[in-house]
């Protein structure tokens, strides 16, 4: 979307078309990256086609992977191994994607030539500290701004050591990173989480043949094998499905089935804590897709009610709060999240936007460093700036299926990033949208 779009969202009405959710944008971009550095052609079925994806895929062609689009729509990656990846001719840009930076930041530190890493304002403001530390331990040489944030300036040439580190925060993106760092030591790396996160690079690597070791919350890996190309099929996006799972709870009469959404084990916190709050949704069909499990998923609309919410699943539903939020805003009684300070480091400061939202509302919210309790109530309409976070910006677009009136919500531009179809689907759902620039 271009320019700062905006959406207006009327009230009412119901979901009953269930839509099609896209694949997974965490494990699309891993595997796009790992097909990248393996031995021979790849084959991505289902591959999310977002901004943020076309970002990576943009990102490795410059430094001379070939990749296409078969007639099937499965993207193809032709591999240059592990040693193959060529010196960009310009800086990279990564539009508004955190995982690509964070992740590629990994990768290109091991790399024999040096590399600049930029993108866009909103992710020229996030901060990169918490990989340079780590990665620096690894040998590695990262320049970064007085602020700690992109552009990344990266030295190649740089010989990388294995180590063994705890991560302070809970951040798959580190995580991730300095397991593709690791990939080029030939000693042996071990990281350990105090709290879980989502674990597809462990997942990934395992299908792209590398030995790795992992638990819940320790993996280790040995630098010097090589990856082997394979083929790979994308779950669908339980982020993406948890708009559509809100808008079916929150709306009288609705009912939808999601079917094939990924349900690994690190991502499905936001189902337990929708569940936990009373919604309807049931889990049919599991099944494994490669390393990755699926489902179905069946939702209807409830009544739902306030919560505390348990703080070992923060971590595993951090990127869908947007939407417990709006679930939590119609709810009887209060809801209260802590420990949860990452949401205000995301695409924008998700406590403080969203907060800042369900006040233009009607709903009574109190932020707190870490943050929110939000008191249920009946939701007006209102203006809602979403800052050009796209998660934000759909959470308000399904709040319209309980509101009393229409939401303006503007800054919608960069919804592409993650799910390009959203509004087409929620359309054909059930919501009616206007769309403007």
């Amino acid at each position: 979307m271009a320019g700062k779009h905006y959406l207006i969202a009327y009230p009412g009405g119901s979901l009953s078309v269930s839509p099609q959710i896209p694949g997974d944008k965490s494990i699309t971009h891993r595997a796009i990256m790992l097909s990248a550095i393996s031995e021979g052609t790849s084959r991505i079925k289902g591959f999310l086609k977002s901004d943020d994806c076309l970002a990576t895929i943009n990102a490795l062609s410059k430094m001379g992977v070939q990749t296409n689009l078969s007639s099937e729509g499965h993207l193809l990656v032709q591999g240059v191994g592990i040693n193959g990846l060529r010196a960009p001719q310009e800086e990279i840009s990564l539009g508004n994607s955190g995982t690509a930076m964070r992740l590629l930041s990994g990768l290109l530190c091991a790399q024999t030539f040096d590399s600049i890493l930029t993108g866009d304002s909103s992710l020229l403001q996030r901060p990169m500290d918490r990989i340079r530390e780590p990665l620096e331990q690894m040998g590695a040489g990262i320049r970064l701004t007085k602020k700690g944030t992109a552009p990344i300036n990266i030295e190649g040439g740089r010989i990388l050591r294995g180590i063994t580190y705890t991560l302070p925060n809970a951040s798959a993106q580190v995580k991730s990173a300095l397991l593709l760092a690791a990939l080029y030591t030939n000693e042996k790396t071990t990281l350990t989480e105090e709290v879980v996160t989502r674990d597809h690079t462990e997942r990934m690597l395992e299908t792209f043949s590398y030995p790795i070791a992992y638990s819940n919350q320790e993996v280790s890996i040995q630098g010097g094998s090589s990856l082997r190309a394979t083929e790979i099929e994308i779950p669908r996006d339980i982020s993406s499905a948890a708009f559509f799972i809100l808008g079916a709870l929150i709306s009288e009469g609705s009912k939808i089935i999601l079917k094939g959404i990924g349900i690994n084990p690190t991502r499905v916190g936001v189902l337990s804590i929708l569940k936990m709050m009373g919604g309807q949704i049931q889990i049919n069909n599991k099944r494994a897709l490669g390393n990755e499990f699926i489902a179905d998923i069946s939702v209807m609309s409830s009544t739902l009610h306030g919560i505390s919410i348990p703080e070992d699943l923060v971590s595993i539903a951090i990127d869908e709060f947007p939407c417990i939020f709006i679930a939590a805003a119609v709810a009887k009684g209060k809801t209260v999240l802590k420990n949860a300070a990452e949401l205000r480091i995301k695409e924008s400061d998700r406590i403080q936007v969203m907060a800042a939202g369900l006040h233009a509302c009607g709903i009574q919210v109190e932020t707190l460093e870490d943050g929110l309790v939000i008191h249920g109530g009946k939701l007006k309409g209102g203006n809602i700036n979403a800052e050009g976070d796209h998660r934000v910006a759909m959470a308000f677009t399904m709040a319209s299926l309980a509101a009393s009136e229409k939401i303006h919500i503007s800054d919608t531009r960069n919804i592409s990033t993650s799910f390009p179809e959203f509004v087409k689907y929620a359309c054909s759902s059930g919501i009616q949208i206007e769309i403007g620039s």
